[in-house]
């Protein structure tokens, strides 16, 4: 039997792989953190399966759960908020999984980053303008950021820069951002992305943290920086698509 780590996107029940769709549904056994999760997407799983909340649980309650059912035979979907490669515990869970004999794999899935690009509308790399994506978090009730991944060392690429996990300290950010980003640049808050609750923010670093304040804005949320976003942004087009560019034939 198998742990399959799926990638359940931001939430949406349509923004699943047909691989984490079939999985889902073969699966006797459903882990998910009901936090983060529409409850639309338990709808693939058969209707039989065992469906396990784990936003209460620890990583040894958790891993208890899934050796059990592979004891018993059964396949297990563990899902993960948007994709297992973005902070999703597998790391330790896998190591737990493979001290005990566990088979395991991974399905990715729809990133919160690229589910809330999608609701803005916005190409995060704009040529001459932002040509990387840092996607980071800052630390707060949490495991400590390494001393190398301050936040102040991504300001200063000025690349587009994605938070996770940091919107109750939105105010600091911004604070933080400004120097280099400068106070006029964009920014977009999108709480939980593609879902019915979904909540669009835009605005500077100089007055985000008042709006996230005003909404009441606490989890699930993706903060976005950059020159990128802005609608009235001057500048050239991709050399790829450029007609004078010599085509091979």
């Amino acid at each position: 039997m198998t742990v399959h780590f799926i990638g359940a996107g931001p939430g949406a029940a349509d923004l699943l792989t047909v691989r984490a769709v079939r999985l889902l549904g073969a699966a006797r056994v459903c882990m998910y953190a009901g936090t983060y999760l529409d409850p639309e997407v338990l709808a693939h799983c058969a209707p039989e399966a065992e469906l396990i909340d784990t936003q209460h649980l620890d990583l040894d309650e958790i891993t208890e759960h899934m050796v059990r059912a592979d004891v018993e035979g059964k396949e297990v979907a563990r899902l993960c908020s948007g994709d297992p490669s973005l902070y999703s515990a597998l790391t330790e869970q896998t190591r737990r999984l493979d001290a005990r004999g566990v088979a395991w794999d991974v399905t990715p899935g729809v990133p919160a980053y690229a589910a809330a690009a999608a609701v803005l509308g916005t190409e995060l790399t704009v040529p001459e303008v932002a040509q990387s994506v840092v996607l980071t978090r800052t630390q707060a009730r949490s495991t400590r950021m390494p001393d190398s991944e301050a936040l102040a060392e991504f300001a200063r690429t000025r690349a587009t820069l994605v938070l996770h996990l940091a919107i109750t300290r939105v105010r600091g950010i911004a604070e933080e951002l400004a120097g280099e980003y400068g106070a006029d640049c964009p920014v977009a808050v999108v709480y939980r992305a593609s879902q019915p609750e979904q909540i669009v923010l835009h605005g500077t670093l100089a007055d985000i943290a008042e709006r996230v304040e005003a909404a009441g804005l606490r989890q699930a949320a993706v903060i976005i920086v950059g020159r990128a976003l802005s609608s009235t942004l001057a500048c050239v087009e991709s050399h790829l698509y450029d007609p004078g560019r010599v085509r091979s034939r």
